[in-house]
């Protein structure tokens, strides 16, 4: 074979070859420049993910902020909730530690009262005198009662003095039972002027009489038989009130 045949075989030959070659570097340029596109697709989906991410991360640090700001403010209206709720409890504390200390004085000032009213019913013009000692009775058995407080005690003591206070403004006129002088009890009606006097006369009209405050008893005394009509009458209503005329007790010197 001659020069120029075995070059001309050659070239031939190795032509095959160098395509072989460059196709199989086309092949690698092409996967590598695959694999990138997909590492490049990779990277743009972690980012991506990640910019979610940092989103979702942004949101809940807002929320937790907002969260954090009302939970503050929150706390500060209990604090002083609280305060307040102590502040009321000192204040209740000093409060009884008062009732206490009032309670100290007032009982005894009330028990001095009582006995003076119990007193002074006993020793008075004895008109209603059940219904005045009962009023009495009850007032001494409710100053042992752990269910009435201090206060209700002393209304009901200053509104049984007021009572006893009223009793010294009207007249009144009423039924009852006259004992005395070793008789036997006996129905008549009663007339009391005040606590100036007070008089009696039988349901029949024929007896009249009156309590003598000097003697401690009472006296039969029928001249007072008109004036015990027209005061009842008064009492009544059902006439204009006018000068009556009836026993009253002479004056006495003041004592010092």
């Amino acid at each position: 074979m001659s020069r120029w045949g075995f070059a001309l075989f050659a070239a031939l030959w190795l032509a095959p070859a160098a395509a072989v070659a460059q196709d199989t570097k086309l092949d690698r340029a092409l996967e590598e420049q695959t694999g990138a596109n997909q590492d490049a697709q990779g990277s743009q989906h972690r980012v991506e993910a990640l910019d979610d991410e940092t989103q979702r991360l942004l949101t809940e640090y807002r929320r937790a902020l907002t969260d954090t700001e009302s939970y503050t403010t929150y706390a500060n209206q209990l604090e002083a909730q609280v305060q307040s709720q102590r502040d009321e409890m000192a204040q209740m504390d000093r409060q009884l530690q008062e009732v206490e200390t009032t309670s100290r004085e007032v009982l005894p000032l009330m028990q001095k009262m009582l006995a003076t009213l119990d007193q002074f019913v006993k020793l008075d013009v004895p008109f209603l005198l059940e219904e005045r000692t009962k009023r009495v009775a009850t007032l001494t058995d409710m100053m042992s009662r752990a269910d009435v407080t201090i206060s209700e005690k002393y209304r009901r003591i200053v509104e049984a003095y007021q009572v006893e206070m009223d009793y010294g403004r009207t007249i009144e006129a009423y039924e009852g039972e006259l004992a005395g002088s070793g008789a036997a009890p006996r129905t008549v009606q009663f007339l009391r002027v005040g606590r100036v006097t007070l008089l009696y006369q039988t349901l029949d009209g024929r007896e009249t009489g009156y309590w003598d405050a000097e003697k401690k008893a009472w006296v039969v005394d029928d001249s007072y038989a008109h004036g015990f009509k027209e005061g009842v009458a008064v009492a009544k209503k059902s006439r204009a009130p006018e000068m009556l005329i009836v026993p009253v007790p002479a004056p006495k010197e003041a004592q010092s």
